[in-house]
């Protein structure tokens, strides 16, 4: 089935089922909705690969920039106290390049899941709140982003043979309880703060939209997000 029948019929449910919306929506046509709302999905999954995807994409952006767990912070603090400051600073900076490769790699899973849009889905995104594009994304994504990035992770880590150095010590701090346990690993731990920086920029993106369609560069965007 097309991304076009779904959202046609998506539409027609959101102008029965929310009055709050019909009046602006009625102006719109299905087509327009569809091709609107494919429109916001691939531009927020573009902009966050295109931004993230890229040297100092992690490391250059305060937001996003993946650092050590706060239950490590006082490791980290004894390996520059103690003349590791280069090493602690290779760790931190090989996370944040083993997340911008990952990412970069992102954009296919990305418009994999726009295909797979249900009707349900595109009725919850067109009537949701400012993170319902990020939220979807996020439940359809996830896990096989994962299964993505975790080798790619693995092997940029690997090249500053430090994982064992961040192992030891949050294995360590994961038995007494003061880290989560899926975060005692190095390449795990990179993994979910890349997915998470990730579905923030996407959310980012998608709020600005909401809030000033007028703004998005689009006449289709502006009418279809203008209407909600």
């Amino acid at each position: 089935m097309s991304l076009l029948a779904p959202l046609l019929l998506a539409l027609s449910l959101v102008l029965s089922t929310a009055p709050s919306h019909a009046a602006g929506l009625a102006g719109v046509s299905p087509s327009e909705a569809s091709s609107g709302l494919k429109e916001a999905l691939v531009r927020g999954a573009d902009f966050a690969v295109a931004h993230l995807g890229v040297e100092n994409g992690f490391l250059g952006n305060k937001k996003v920039r993946i650092g050590l767990p706060d239950s490590l912070k006082g490791a980290e603090k004894a390996m520059r106290v103690f003349g590791m400051q280069a090493q602690a600073d290779a760790l931190i900076t090989a996370m944040n390049r083993a997340a911008e490769l990952a990412v970069a790699e992102a954009r296919p899973i990305l418009m994999d899941a726009i295909r797979q849009m249900t009707v349900k889905d595109a009725k919850d995104i067109l009537t949701g709140g400012d993170d319902a594009v990020t939220q979807y994304f996020r439940r359809t994504t996830d896990k096989p982003l994962s299964a993505k990035f975790l080798p790619i992770v693995k092997q940029a880590t690997a090249k500053v043979r430090l994982a064992e150095t961040y192992n030891t010590y949050a294995g360590h701090a994961a038995q007494l309880g003061l880290l989560d346990k899926k975060d005692a690993n190095l390449d795990s731990y990179v993994t979910a703060r890349a997915l998470d920086g990730l579905y923030l920029i996407i959310a980012e993106q998608e709020k600005a939209l909401r809030q000033n369609p007028l703004g998005a560069g689009s006449e289709l965007l502006k009418k279809v997000f203008g209407a909600l």
